[in-house]
C-alpha cells in the first residue's frame, strides 16, 4: 500500500485528485457552530464565514456562509496539480465545459470557474492532495485481556474525525453527472445502482468515492462524511451528538457500497454529517471492478430502517 503522498499519482492521466473544499450557505451561523463542533470538527471564524478543519489537519475542507432561508450548496472546488492546468483548459474548451464568473461569496477567488451540468458553480485550484494517498489506519479491541478490552466511560474523549471522506450530492441526472464527472475531471465510477445512485472516485488514490450522486429533482448537498479511527468513534460519535441535541439520523449500520461502517447525524436543515469507519479505498494501482449494483445494496447490509425522508433535498423541497 502506498506510503508516500508523491507517489499517489497515475501517470498520464488527467483528473482531479480531491474535493478541495465544499461550501453552503445557512440561514444563521451559530447553528452550524453548534452542530459541526460538537460533531468533533476544528471550527474556525475566518472572516465572515465558518471554516472547518480537523484535528491536526491544517487543510480546510470547507466553509459555510450566511445567506438565505434554507441551506443551500454554493460550490464545490476540486483539486489538481499545476503541471495538469493548462491541460485542463484546454480539455475544458474542446468539450464546451461552460464557464462561469464565481459565486457571490466566493469573488476574487483564483482557480477556473465552471458549471456542473446541472448548474451548480465549480472551480479547479492547485493544491496539494487532501484525499487520502493510503487506507486508512484502523483500530480494534486488543483480541484478549484479563481485566476487560472495552472503552472506560471516564475515559472517554471527544470524537475528532481525521479527515473528510467524500460528500453525497443530489443530482436530477445521475446518468449525465456521472457522464459529466468522468469525461470532463477524469474522475471514474467505482459503482452505482441504475440511475438512482453514483459513486465516483479519483484515479489518483482515494476512498471509494470522493464524491456520490442521488437522483432527486435539483442540485444540493446530502451529507458529507468524516472518516473516523474505530466502530467504537462511529458509537461513541452517535452518543456525543445525540447529547447535544442531535439524536435523529439514521445508523448505526453498514454500507454494501463502499464497505464502510456509518452513522448519518441530522444537522438542523435537513442534511447530514456522516461518521465513516472502514471504508473501501481505490489506490492507483488498481482498476476498480464497478459495477451495476441492485437497489437494495446501495442502502445497507445492515443498521436500522432508514428514514422516510432520508433521500429528501431539502435545498428544493417547497
Amino acid at each position: 500500500m502506498l506510503t508516500d503522498p508523491s507517489l499517489a499519482r497515475r501517470e498520464g492521466v488527467l483528473a482531479v485528485h480531491s474535493v478541495h473544499e465544499f461550501v453552503f450557505s445557512v440561514p444563521r451561523l451559530d447553528e452550524a457552530e453548534h452542530f459541526y463542533s460538537n460533531f468533533g470538527l476544528d471550527v474556525r471564524r475566518e472572516g465572515p464565514a465558518l471554516a472547518l478543519y480537523t484535528d491536526g489537519n491544517p487543510h480546510r475542507w470547507g466553509r459555510i456562509v450566511q445567506s438565505g432561508e434554507r441551506k443551500r450548496v454554493l460550490w464545490i472546488s476540486w483539486g489538481i496539480d499545476a503541471k495538469d492546468l493548462q491541460a485542463f483548459k484546454e480539455h475544458f474548451t474542446k468539450l464546451g465545459v461552460p464557464s462561469c464568473a464565481p459565486p457571490e461569496h466566493a469573488q476574487g477567488e483564483n482557480g477556473v470557474w465552471f458549471l456542473g451540468p446541472d448548474g451548480l458553480p465549480q472551480q479547479l485550484v492547485v493544491a496539494e492532495k487532501s484525499s487520502p494517498s493510503a487506507k486508512s489506519s484502523r483500530v480494534f479491541p486488543i483480541e484478549d485481556s484479563d481485566h476487560g478490552r472495552a472503552p472506560q466511560r471516564n475515559r472517554i474523549r471527544q470524537v475528532r474525525p481525521r479527515h473528510l471522506s467524500h460528500i453525497l450530492l443530489f443530482s436530477p441526472d445521475v446518468p449525465a453527472g456521472q457522464k459529466f464527472y468522468t469525461e470532463a475531471l477524469g474522475l471514474r465510477m467505482s459503482d452505482r445502482s441504475e440511475d438512482i445512485i453514483s459513486f465516483i472516485h479519483t484515479p489518483h488514490g482515494s476512498d471509494h468515492h470522493l464524491i456520490a450522486l442521488a437522483k432527486s429533482d435539483g442540485y444540493g448537498l446530502h451529507h458529507s462524511s468524516w472518516d473516523v479511527e474505530s466502530i467504537d468513534a462511529v458509537g461513541l460519535g452517535s452518543q456525543q451528538m445525540s447529547q447535544a441535541g442531535y439524536d435523529k439520523g439514521w445508523g448505526l449500520g453498514r454500507h454494501v457500497l463502499g464497505s464502510n461502517y456509518f452513522r448519518y447525524i441530522r444537522d438542523p436543515w435537513g442534511s447530514y454529517a456522516e461518521y465513516s469507519f472502514d471504508i473501501d479505498f481505490i489506490p492507483p494501482t488498481l482498476d476498480w471492478p464497478s459495477d451495476n449494483y441492485p437497489p437494495e445494496d446501495s442502502l445497507y447490509v445492515w443498521g436500522p430502517t432508514m428514514p422516510e425522508d432520508f433521500i429528501t433535498n431539502f435545498e428544493t423541497a417547497k
